[in-house]
């Protein structure tokens, strides 16, 4: 007994060690290596603005929406754009640079969207600084910098440079001040075109200052080369004192206005005169609106952490309101040229409709803004209704480069897209929506497959299709392919009877026997050639989940204990093991969930920020469909939620880890209810 008690004594104290181990908030990077640095993002939906080992610095910065052809392929690839935050520090006529400071620290406020660092130049002065995409302000970022000086008078100088990237042409460059009789107001403006001078690209900066008007520093302006131009000012700080100053940058693009040039300076204005202790107000607020939709998990800090980590991510990559695609990168960089694919409805999508059902909204109207498109693209390869492109920018054309054989026979992204528009009806029972634009789906896609299918002796096929699981090409009757169509078509009919609309019956005859087949081992064969082959990532287990066209127990045990033998352990992507831990979950085997859960995401992390890559080896991130899937191994694994086909959200009876006391599921649909597992 006494061995007993000894060793829970140890437990208890590495269980309160470990819960102070990890902030459930905060990532914190003490020390910096720069050869072995991937950054973290802060986004705001619009624009991502990605971190940089160099100290005040910024690695990149992503403008939602904005492609063109440029780099890989003859296809739209997502644009580099001007780096808002890039600034030069300057203490005491020497360049503040990596090498020449201490004590360096990074930290990301998962909380706030608030990314800050710290270091001591020398014995001289200590620094502070922290941005931000400012959250209710799409096209707007913030620096802010806290320069304090120790033992002597210092001088500093901070300049802000606007660099034209190398993919955007015809610059030009502008430096202006608004001069009315309350406010100084400096702005540093770089106007570009995209490659193809379809876009025009315009970036506006201003400096913030804390003094009173009339005893701000005199900003400065010089032309570097004929790309870059900067503006700076000098300040004298006094000894043992602090000076605080802030950057604020607009980013904004013809894509979003007609007028991209006045209206940066618009927004770099407005920003400016609110204030800095305004805009951090709103942007904090912006934030904790969001957060009212909340994962919290008792028992486990760093898995608390890593949650938070890609929730953070999936809010901040996307926005209400908007419209902007999502992409497997997110807004952490240009990654799969920011195009969008069946990951967003599949991955992404579902946490969202379940906890922001309102951003969930935009990324399927995205869909139906194009669904003209995909109607045309149907059209091109001789079939009806509308084919939805592999691939998709802006135009909703396809994007997939020629050489890959998924841009013209991967046609399950159609169903993925109209699986997305049901299960957003019925998570929100919004009848007038699914009038208006949930219809128009899910009729043109049924279509489709009405033209797509191959009558063989009573029993309709879909031949020649790359699989889901991406290995598989030009195969017929795929397991996922033909069950993503026989739901996509079955949907039709459920909206059309709800809607009293007339109803194609080839949908239902062809739903109902669209082919299905065994191994000898009775497990589902994944299409008609399919012999045992590794697999790229999970097909036929999606039929269990999400899909739920298979339901028997012992044939999802199983085709998940053989598929899963067949996913080699490197060199393919993150969601696979988290949608095998999800099904785990709602078979009750929370030892295999977790250990697959794990197995989803920690092995592609990297440092300093614990950042996920697309597979284990990859250098790749943020990689927001991998994030997706894990979450949904929490919040429909671990937390059983799930929506019966008449939109109730239920919660399954399931079994969290052993060390896991509490798992809650704040916010979730149009309720906001509040869901909890012990």
């Amino acid at each position: 007994m006494k061995r007993l008690s000894i060793l829970l004594g140890f437990i208890s104290l590495f269980s309160m060690l470990n819960l102070k181990a990890q902030d459930p908030w905060i990532i914190q990077a003490d020390k910096i290596d720069a050869q072995n640095y991937y950054g973290i993002s802060v986004s705001n939906g619009v624009i991502g603005v990605v971190s940089s080992p160099t100290p005040l610095r910024v690695k990149e910065v992503i403008l939602a929406g904005v492609y063109d052809q440029y780099g890989r392929g003859r296809t739209s690839n997502f644009l580099p754009s001007f780096n808002l935050l890039d600034l030069k520090l300057t203490i005491d006529w020497e360049d503040v640079s990596i090498d020449n400071i201490s004590n360096y620290k990074q930290q990301l406020d998962m909380q706030t969207g608030i990314f800050s660092g710290s270091f001591d130049f020398k014995d001289i002065a200590s620094v502070e600084y922290s941005y931000c995409a400012l959250r209710h302000l799409p096209h707007n970022t913030m620096l802010s910098v806290k320069v304090t000086s120790r033992k002597k008078d210092i001088h500093i100088v901070a300049e802000n440079v606007l660099l034209t990237p190398a993919a955007l042409r015809d610059d030009q460059h502008f430096y202006n001040e608004i001069n009315p009789s309350h406010a100084y107001i400096p702005l540093l403006t770089s106007k570009a075109k995209s490659p193809s001078g379809k876009i025009d690209i315009v970036a506006s900066n201003t400096f913030l200052f804390e003094e009173e008007h009339g005893k701000q520093p005199k900003v400065m302006h010089e032309m570097r080369d004929s790309d870059s131009h900067l503006m700076k000012f000098v300040k004298r700080i006094g000894a043992n004192s602090p000076y605080s100053f802030s950057l604020i940058g607009t980013l904004i693009s013809s894509e979003q206005v007609n007028d991209p040039y006045n209206q940066a300076e618009r927004l770099a204005i407005y920003a400016n005169l609110q204030g800095k202790e305004s805009l951090m107000d709103n942007h904090k607020q912006a934030w904790a609106k969001l957060w009212e939709s909340d994962i919290t998990i008792e028992g486990d800090p760093q898995v608390q952490q890593d949650v938070h980590n890609m929730l953070y991510h999936l809010y901040s990559f996307t926005r209400e309101g908007s419209k902007y695609p999502l992409s497997p990168m997110g807004l952490s960089g240009t990654g799969y040229n920011g195009h969008v694919f069946w990951d967003t409805e599949i991955f992404m999508f579902p946490p969202l409709l379940y906890l922001q059902p309102e951003i969930a909204k935009g990324l399927i109207e995205y869909r139906f803004d194009r669904l003209g498109a995909a109607k045309r693209n149907a059209s091109s390869y001789g079939y009806q209704g509308a084919l939805f492109p592999w691939e998709s920018a802006m135009s909703g054309e396809e994007e997939c480069p020629v050489w890959a054989l998924s841009g013209t026979y991967e046609h399950h992204i159609t169903g993925d897209i109209a699986f997305a528009a049901w299960q957003y009806y019925l998570v929100t029972q919004d009848k007038t929506w699914l009038e208006e634009k949930g219809w128009p789906i899910l009729q043109g896609t049924a279509d489709f497959w009405v033209s797509r299918v191959v009558e063989n002796q009573g029993k309709y096929e879909i031949r020649n299709v790359v699989c889901a699981d991406e290995w598989a090409e030009n195969v017929d009757n795929n397991a996922y392919t033909n069950a993503i169509a026989k739901l996509n078509l079955e949907y039709a009919v459920e909206c059309a009877k709800l809607l009293n609309y007339s109803i194609n019956d080839k949908w239902l005859t062809i739903a109902k026997n669209l082919v299905f087949s065994k191994m000898e081992n009775g497990v589902t064969r994944e299409h008609d050639s399919y012999d045992g082959q590794n697999i790229k990532q999970a097909d036929v287990n999606l039929l269990t989940y999400p899909l739920k066209v298979i339901t028997d127990k012992n044939q999802i045990k199983k085709d998940l204990e053989y598929y899963i033998s067949k996913v080699p352990p490197t060199n393919t992507p993150a969601m696979t093991k988290s949608i095998f831990s999800t099904i785990y979950s709602r078979l009750g085997d929370s030892v295999n969930a977790y250990k697959l859960f794990k197995e989803s995401y920690e092995p592609n992390l990297l440092p300093p920020f614990r950042v996920m890559a697309e597979m284990q080896g990859s250098t790749n991130p943020y990689f927001i469909t991998g994030a997706g899937g894990v979450l949904q191994s929490i919040i429909m694994g671990f937390g059983g939620i799930d929506i019966d086909s008449k939109g109730n959200i239920n919660q399954l009876k399931t079994s969290l880890p052993s060390h896991w006391t509490k798992l809650e599921i704040k916010g979730v649909g149009k309720d906001r209810r509040t869901y909890m597992v012990r």
